[in-house]
């Protein structure tokens, strides 16, 4: 993240209508996951100010792992939980050691991403799952992207190749789909200014009427993912992956 971006941040993520919709996606899938289990050793990594590994409690004891310094020391500071500063493609955890390892939104910000996925799977233990998601589409490429530092964004194909050896892929879909339209309209045709280009998508559909709407629409989604069915485009990608050797 830009210097003091995650200030503001802890709050976004834990009040924005999209954090909390992909919130309520990500448990829906992490509970057909695991199947009911719920003392996992869990890694959270990219765990920015900690909303996630909240979230995650209710599947086990949760391990964070932020990269920033910085935003490490602002979730101590602020909550004096304990977070791991490193990186996705050099994680200090031994082999095979956890059941459960979520990264969400995070893959997309490391330049050798084959390496950030094969560290996921290093320390994942045999017969234990990932879950990721990531954004879709690189036609989707806006400010957004630059200000978070984004290298790429994927197709399900793509993405799921990175995840071809050692396992097998659970699930894999699209989601976001049915606002996936207005916001490649909005993206495609709308470069703002100058000062609106240095702004994220966050602040997008921000006032309560539109952010209402927003979540209202997005939460359609949940219920036709949870039947086990996939989307076949979306502004962003899930996918969960089980470790078989």
């Amino acid at each position: 993240m830009d210097r003091e971006y995650y200030k503001d941040y802890a709050t976004l993520e834990r009040t924005h209508w999209w954090f909390l919709v992909r919130r309520d996606i990500i448990l829906n899938q992490l509970r057909s996951l695991t199947q009911g289990q719920r003392k996992l050793r869990i890694l959270n990594v990219g765990a920015a100010t900690g909303y996630s590994s909240e979230f995650l409690q209710e599947f086990g004891e949760v391990i964070s792992v932020e990269y920033d310094k910085e935003c490490c020391e602002f979730v101590k500071n602020k909550d004096g939980k304990e977070f791991i500063n490193a990186s996705i493609t050099e994680l200090p955890f031994s082999n095979d050691a956890f059941d459960l390892v979520c990264a969400f939104d995070v893959v997309e910000h490391i330049e050798d991403d084959h390496l950030a996925v094969k560290e996921l799977k290093r320390v994942t233990s045999p017969g234990g799952k990932i879950c990721v998601t990531v954004p879709a589409f690189n036609f989707l490429w806006s400010q957004h992207d630059d200000i978070n530092h984004h290298f790429r964004r994927y197709t399900r194909s793509n993405f799921k190749g990175l995840f071809a050896s050692n396992g097998r892929i659970v699930k894999a879909t699209y989601f976001n789909t049915f606002l996936f339209f207005p916001i490649a309209l909005f993206r495609m045709f709308n470069k703002g200014t100058k000062e609106e280009a240095s702004k994220s998508d966050f602040g997008v559909a921000k006032n309560s009427i539109a952010s209402i709407v927003a979540k209202s629409i997005f939460s359609l989604e949940k219920p036709i993912l949870s039947l086990g069915l996939s989307f076949p485009v979306g502004v962003s990608i899930l996918l969960s992956w089980r470790k078989e050797n």
